[in-house]
């Protein structure tokens, strides 16, 4: 039997012998928070303090990267006058016309995944500006990304988005939780004017963070079975 079956802290200590203070310093197993690990978008009124952003951003420095240089900068918006400018051009909601024509214009044909749109899209806005933080992680661009001559050129690409998932990872470890919107039509070069964001660097999304809202049950996920996924040897 190991430590996760017996309810044991990293330190040996059974969870429900710890005193109320103690259990803050206990660490979650990392399996536990691949699994507890959900897209929020409902957040508590509540700071974040700024060591556990910094603790959260050296986490995403950690991801692996292509050329071993790591050219990431996180903008970390807590300013909600910069959040309203941020965000003012990201729609704040869409009728339920439009909705429906998005789900049929999209291919959205399973059941679940239109839940799952329903309750997204229209937060679009509030899921950012309710956060207690706001991150935009920027990649320096080395290569024309939007244009790749060969899949190569997106290995930064793919790097900056380990390091997001780091974001996501050691957020729901502190016991917070994020979303994210990759920018739609000009929000990206709106973006770049109101952080003052130098023109060589790529902004792949923006992260809204904070403390889960509760009482807010999470949307329904479409069920897969591991080994249905898994292919020995050949497909």
């Amino acid at each position: 039997m190991n430590q996760g079956d017996m309810g044991l802290t990293r330190s040996g200590f059974p969870v429900h012998f710890m005193q109320e203070g103690q259990r803050k310093e206990q660490f979650m197993d990392f399996y536990e928070v691949v699994n507890c690990r959900r897209t929020i978008r409902d957040f508590e009124n509540e700071e974040i303090p700024e060591g556990i952003l910094v603790k959260i951003i050296d986490a995403a420095l950690k991801a692996p990267t292509n050329d071993h240089m790591r050219d990431w900068h996180y903008i970390i918006i807590r300013d909600k006058e910069v959040a309203v400018s941020l965000l003012d051009i990201v729609p704040k909601g869409i009728s339920d016309e439009d909705m429906n024509q998005l789900i049929r214009d999209w291919n959205l044909n399973d059941s679940l995944q239109q839940e799952c749109y329903r309750n997204a899209v229209p937060k679009q806005y509030r899921m950012l500006f309710d956060a207690s933080a706001i991150i935009v992680p920027l990649l320096k661009e080395k290569t024309d990304i939007l244009h790749p001559e060969n899949v190569s050129h997106l290995n930064g690409f793919a790097s900056i988005w380990c390091s997001i998932e780091n974001i996501f990872l050691a957020a729901t470890a502190e016991g917070y939780g994020c979303n994210l919107r990759i920018p739609l039509g000009n929000e990206g070069k709106h973006a770049k004017k109101v952080l003052e964001i130098p023109d060589d660097f790529f902004m792949p999304c923006f992260i809204g963070i904070g403390k889960p809202k509760n009482g807010i049950e999470p949307v329904s996920q479409k069920e897969i079975h591991v080994r249905d996924r898994i292919h020995w040897e050949k497909f």
